[in-house]
């Protein structure tokens, strides 16, 4: 499956599509972008991510001059290139929509420009039955005006992930500066306390996940501001939730295994999470 970018109507593979060269995007890493796995052609909870890619660019001062119908539309066509790609392959895949700042002075001041939006659609990784994460020793400020908003300013969560990738694991998890659990670079955390489910609440600073939160409305979930690494070491059983995971079991944590991968709390969670996209795409 190859990746197709839809760019100011334009539909064109991920090589030949392109953004201005004094794109605040490229420049300052000044903007805001959703990921949602697409099954058979459709988006899955595509009206969520939307709803929270106007949070996140309230949060940073960008006005979105598109209507969701709009950009729905380039989702359709972009996602509708990659599925007629002779090269293509696969029926799940990724959709992305980014918004920048737009092109703009060199400097930080925003000049008042219009917003660059980008919907890309391509392959999503294959995630195994299980998967094993680390904690990393640099904290995520869950002081920072950004705190809530899914931003392309990425850099922090690329090196923590390399550092996961360099001791065998497929993710790393941040405490906040509190030391609190948080969440992981691209995904959320569940752990079992007592044989409670629970997960970090964004009072700590983790992002507000479409897939956490549909989680949280589909099984009992104790949202907690005092969850730590120690807990985590502890737990019976874990897992994690993103837009491209669903609901991942974890297997290991700084390379020592959950007594229960997947555990059942884990299973239960995920039961209820196949069940609410069995019955609609757009929960």
């Amino acid at each position: 499956m190859s990746t197709w970018v839809w760019i100011d109507g334009t539909v064109s593979p991920a090589a030949d599509a392109t953004i201005g060269a004094t794109d605040r995007g490229v420049l300052l890493g000044d903007g805001v972008y959703e990921t949602c796995k697409v099954v058979d052609g459709a988006p899955f909870a595509l009206t969520r991510h939307l709803a929270r890619l106007r949070r996140s660019a309230d949060i940073i001062g960008i006005t979105l001059p598109w209507s969701d119908s709009v950009i729905r539309s380039a989702a359709a066509k972009a996602v509708g290139a990659t599925l007629v790609d002779p090269l293509g392959t696969g029926s799940i895949g990724r959709l992305r929509v980014t918004v920048t700042g737009g092109a703009g002075p060199l400097g930080p001041d925003r000049g008042g420009q219009a917003p660059t939006l980008l919907v890309a659609a391509g392959p999503a990784r294959r995630w195994g039955p299980t998967t094993d994460v680390v904690t990393v020793g640099w904290r995520l400020n869950e002081h920072s005006p950004t705190v809530g908003a899914k931003t392309i300013s990425y850099l922090d969560n690329v090196l923590a992930l390399a550092d996961a990738h360099r001791r065998g694991a497929d993710e790393a998890l941040l405490a906040n500066s509190a030391g609190t659990l948080a969440e992981g670079t691209g995904a959320n955390i569940f752990l079992v306390v007592n044989g409670v489910l629970c997960t970090p609440s964004l009072s700590t600073g983790c992002l507000p996940g479409v897939t956490r939160a549909l989680v949280c409305e589909a099984v009992d979930v104790v949202e907690r501001d005092d969850l730590t690494f120690d807990h985590l070491r502890a737990a019976p059983e874990a897992f994690l939730t993103s837009s491209t995971r669903d609901v991942h079991p974890i297997a290991r944590v700084d390379d020592a295994p959950l007594p229960a991968s997947p555990g059942p709390l884990t299973l239960l969670a995920t039961q209820a999470f196949r069940a609410l996209e069995a019955r609609t795409m757009d929960p």
